[in-house]
């Protein structure tokens, strides 16, 4: 039996679009969609015994790759703290998309 669930990876979402990680680099969004986000955690702060992002780099960028790299960037910020850095990101993303 071939479950086509098995044949495609699972990644977690937010607010219905996905959320990948490597290392301290998310990208949010779908590769498949004309934009997506990254967001990398530039710094960490301690909070009891956990690393918890403390300044977060936004970058909305094109997702095709015939644009050099420097060219793919539409927007970038920097925030602090990951929930207000994925909160811009979704509007960002949400807006983008929407043209």
């Amino acid at each position: 039996m071939n479950d086509s669930k098995e044949s495609t990876p699972q990644f977690p979402t937010y607010k219905g679009k996905p959320l990948v990680r490597c290392g301290d680099v998310i990208y949010y969004g779908s590769m498949k969609d004309k934009y997506v986000v990254r967001l990398e955690i530039k710094s960490k702060k301690k909070v009891k015994d956990m690393d918890v992002a403390d300044k977060v780099t936004i970058q909305l960028m094109y997702t095709d790759q015939n644009i050099r790299a420097r060219k793919q960037i539409v927007k970038s910020s920097e925030k602090e703290g990951l929930y207000l850095a994925m909160d811009i990101a979704d509007a960002w993303l949400t807006r983008a998309l929407a043209e």
